[in-house]
C-alpha cells in the first residue's frame, strides 16, 4: 500500500501527471469537504468550541492537518476561524503533513495564493491568504516541533484508511513444526521457544503473482470487476509464519481472543497506532515527557466499523468504481477500513493526559454540530434554484445513513485532554461552554 500510494516514482498520490486529479467528480473519488463547504466549516467550529472549552488560550495554538488532499478542508477551516478573532489571533502556525509534491503545490495555491514559498529545515513554508499565519509543510508529523506549551488542534480526514495494513488468518495447528522463517534478509532459524507452537497459529496474507493461466473465475473476482483485465497479483495465505504474524496479532487481547478459532481474520495497521500515539502525546504529554497542562484536540473522520476488527476490507477505487486493489499499481486508490478501537487503545496507552470520545456516526456528529441549521442559512441567501438544490442534496448526503450516503459508514472520533469524565466534546454528546 505504501509503495503504490506514496512511492517517489509512480505513486498514486506522489506522481504528477498533466490533467490528472485523484479527487472530485472527474477523479477517482470525492470526499466530504469537496461535497459541501459546510463540512469544513463545522470542523472549524469544532476547533473553536474546543478552544473555548479549554480556557480560550491567547497564544500557542497550532492547526495541524494530516493528509490535506487539495487543501479544501483547511481552507474552509481557516475561513471559518477568522470570524472568531480571539482564536484566530492566537494561532501561531498551520502545519500540513503531506508526502506529495503535486498535492503540496495545489494546497499552496489554494491556501496562500501568490505568496512566495520557501524551503525550511522540515519542509516548506508560505503565508495564509487570510492572515499572516505561516503555513508549513512537512512529510511526517514527527518533524513538527513538539513543545509542551503549544496546543495542537489536529484533523485527520480520510487519512487513516490509506495507511498500510497487515492481514492475518488463524489456521489450525500443523503436525510438522516450523524451524526456519523467511524474511527480507533471507531465511533464518527460529528461536527454540517458537518452533513448536501449540494450538492455532496466525498466518499472514501476502501479495503474490497470479498464475499465468489465471482467470477471473479461478481468482473468484467479484462480478463488478470481471470486465477489467485479470490482476497480475493476488492475496495468498503464507504457508509458514512471518515475522509480522509472530508479533502483531499478539499485541492486543482483541486479536489474541480470536486466535483460538481457526479461520478468524484480522487486519492490523501499526502506522495507525503510531499516529494515534503521536496525537495523544502532543495533546496530553507522556510518562516520559509529561505536559503540565494538557491542551489541544484531535478529530479523526474516516470509515470503518464502530467496535469490531476490520476484515477483508482492502479495496481499490478508480473513476468512482470498485476495482481490485492489486490492479494497475499507482493508478488505483487503495484503502482499508479503520480500526477505531485500536486507535483509541493506542492513544490512551500513549498518554495519561487524554481521553477518547467516539466513534460516533458522521451523521450524528454533523447533526450535533448544526449542519442542518448552517445549510438552511446558506440556502436562505440563494436565489438560484439549482444552486439551492445542490446545497440541499450535498449536506443531506453527508448525514444520510442509506447505501449511497456517508452518515453511517463514516465515523468521527475525538482525542481531547483528560477531564475525569466531567466534559464531553460538542458533537459527541457535549455542549459549547
Amino acid at each position: 500500500m505504501r509503495m503504490c500510494l506514496t512511492s517517489d516514482i509512480g505513486g498514486y498520490y506522489t506522481s504528477k501527471q498533466e490533467g490528472r486529479d485523484q479527487f472530485g467528480t472527474k477523479g477517482d473519488f470525492i470526499t466530504s469537504p469537496e461535497i459541501s463547504q459546510v463540512f469544513g466549516e463545522l470542523i472549524g467550529i469544532w476547533f473553536v468550541a474546543e478552544w473555548m472549552a479549554q480556557g480560550r488560550k491567547s497564544k500557542g495554538i497550532e492547526l495541524v492537518e494530516i493528509g490535506p488532499g487539495r487543501g479544501t478542508l483547511m481552507d474552509d477551516i481557516l475561513r471559518t476561524i477568522r470570524n472568531f478573532k480571539p482564536m484566530a489571533s492566537s494561532i501561531e502556525a498551520v502545519y500540513l503533513v503531506e508526502a506529495s509534491p503535486a498535492l503540496r503545490d495545489a494546497q499552496k495555491q489554494l491556501l496562500c495564493g501568490d505568496a512566495p514559498m520557501s524551503e525550511t529545515s522540515i519542509g516548506f513554508q508560505s503565508t495564509s491568504k487570510y492572515t499572516n499565519i505561516p503555513i508549513i509543510w512537512t512529510e511526517n508529523i514527527r518533524f513538527i516541533p513538539s513543545d509542551g506549551d503549544k496546543s495542537p488542534f489536529i484533523v485527520a480526514h480520510e487519512f487513516f484508511d490509506a495507511l498500510p495494513i497487515h492481514a492475518f488468518q488463524s489456521v489450525a495447528p500443523s503436525e510438522s513444526s516450523q524451524e526456519t522463517i523467511k524474511t527480507p534478509t533471507g531465511e533464518h532459524r527460529l528461536a527454540p521457544g517458537t518452533t513448536k507452537q501449540k494450538g492455532p497459529q496466525w498466518r499472514e496474507m501476502v501479495v503474490s503473482p497470479t498464475p499465468e493461466d489465471a482467470t477471473h473465475s479461478s481468482l473468484n473476482t467479484p462480478k463488478s470487476e470481471q470486465h477489467l483485465p485479470v490482476p497480475e497479483f493476488q492475496l495468498t495465505l503464507s504457508k509458514s509464519s512471518t515475522p509480522h504474524s509472530l508479533y502483531l496479532p499478539e499485541i492486543s487481547p482483541r486479536y489474541r481472543a480470536l486466535k483460538s478459532t481457526p479461520g478468524s481474520l484480522i487486519e492490523v495497521s501499526p502506522e495507525s497506532h503510531a499516529y494515534a500515539q503521536e496525537f495523544a502525546r502532543r495533546i496530553g504529554g507522556s510518562n516520559e515527557a509529561p505536559k503540565s497542562s494538557p491542551s489541544g484536540a484531535a478529530i479523526i473522520l474516516d470509515y470503518g466499523p464502530a467496535d469490531t476488527i476490520p476484515t477483508n476490507s482492502l479495496r481499490g477505487i478508480r473513476e468512482h468504481r470498485r476495482v481490485s486493489p492489486l490492479s494497475s499499481p499507482g493508478l488505483v486508490d487503495i484503502s482499508a477500513d479503520v480500526d477505531f478501537i485500536a486507535i483509541a487503545d493506542a492513544a490512551l496507552g500513549a498518554s495519561p493526559g487524554v481521553e477518547v470520545h467516539g466513534p460516533v456516526e458522521q451523521g450524528t456528529f454533523l447533526l450535533g454540530m448544526g449542519i442542518r441549521e448552517r445549510a438552511e442559512m446558506l440556502m436562505k441567501g440563494m436565489s438560484d434554484v439549482e444552486k439551492k438544490k445542490s446545497v440541499d442534496g450535498a449536506w443531506k448526503r453527508l448525514i444520510d445513513r442509506g447505501g449511497s450516503g456517508m452518515g453511517k459508514v463514516y465515523k468521527a472520533m475525538a482525542i481531547v485532554p483528560e477531564s475525569d469524565g466531567k466534559r464531553r466534546p460538542v458533537g459527541f454528546g457535549g455542549d459549547v461552554h
